[in-house]
């Protein structure tokens, strides 16, 4: 029987021991901790402006749905309404100047900050490509009229007339009294605005009209100006912008809506906020007009706001298969 001497000498000697690192105490299993990820929301996801967005998304879904980049997506989404007689407002089709020209203004921006823009373009199917190249080949951002026409046709772009019958007997139509005076919602809806985040989560945006019905020849709006028709900052978010441009460049409406949502303004807030300078700055005026934003934050939520009731955009994601959603307003 060990005395109680003994064991005293020998508990002591195992306390040494430990203390010495002989005997090490096993360390406690540490509790696991959850897998971080990324909080990109709901992605893959892209939005465009007014009902042919709806067509617009299906094509740029293609793309995200199996892993593409939002910068193809975005390019291949808006050239669908580019090429569609029926889009009076885009592109081939689209109603012409008060002279009887149809000229086009597109811009495009990717994660990277990269844009390219083109403006008051003839002749050309497909002016988001157009600056898509611009971005891609060149050291600018933007090129216009004469010079945007020669580099598309270098670069393997042919010309066509993008004046159709419809939109021309229409045009005739109005030089009968050529009023200015465009309809809400009708004639001023001028772009298709499409931004889209990628299941990488990366943002990119495209931008792409033929102006306002019957303007004045060489008249440029927002669609081509990036911090007006068009923004995208990858750390925080992307923003469009349709209606009336002059009113959208004078409040760099969707560089605006970006710095908004970086200050932690949900999209539809910093949306709203936009709208409602807008109103204060020219609030005659805008009873008259139209101008909608849409907005998406790098979280993958979104929001639009606009002046008037009657705007509305397309939404495609994993969870709303293309929806068609009204734009709320202020007046």
């Amino acid at each position: 029987m060990t005395s109680r001497r003994n064991f005293i000498k020998l508990t002591a000697l195992g306390t040494s021991a430990l203390s010495m690192g002989r005997f090490p105490i096993p360390a406690a299993n540490p509790r696991p901790q959850p897998k971080q990820t990324p909080a990109l929301g709901e992605s893959p996801i892209v939005l465009s402006t007014w009902q042919h967005g709806v067509n617009a998304n299906a094509e740029a879904w293609k793309i995200l749905s199996t892993g593409g980049t939002a910068l193809d997506a975005v390019e291949a989404g808006v050239k669908i309404p580019e090429a569609d007689p029926n889009v009076r407002s885009v592109g081939y089709g689209g109603l012409p100047d008060r002279d009887g020209h149809v000229t086009l203004d597109a811009c495009i921006m990717d994660q990277d900050s990269n844009c390219g823009s083109v403006a008051f373009l003839e002749h050309i199917l497909h002016p988001i490509s157009v600056a898509r190249m611009v971005m891609e080949k060149t050291p600018h951002i933007m090129l216009v009229g004469e010079g945007a026409l020669q580099f598309a046709l270098e670069n393997g772009f042919k010309k066509m007339n993008l004046l159709t019958p419809e939109s021309e007997k229409d045009w005739k139509q109005w030089l009968k009294t050529s009023p200015y005076k465009p309809i809400i919602n009708v004639e001023n809806h001028d772009t298709i605005g499409m931004i889209a985040m990628d299941k990488q989560g990366h943002l990119s945006g495209a931008c792409t009209t033929s102006g306002l019905a019957y303007k004045m020849r060489g008249r440029v709006g927002d669609s081509p100006i990036i911090g007006a028709g068009l923004f995208v900052d990858n750390e925080v978010g992307a923003a469009t912008a349709t209606g009336v441009g002059e009113e959208v460049i004078r409040i760099a409406g969707s560089h605006l809506i970006v710095e908004l949502m970086r200050q932690g303004n949900s999209p539809e807030d910093a949306c709203r906020i936009a709208v409602e300078r807008i109103i204060r700055k020219q609030p005659v005026k805008s009873k008259e007009i139209q101008v909608g934003f849409l907005a998406l934050n790098k979280k993958g939520e979104y929001g639009s706001w606009c002046v008037q009731k009657g705007f509305n955009y397309a939404v495609y994601s994993n969870t709303q298969q293309n929806e068609l959603i009204d734009g709320k307003h202020s007046l």
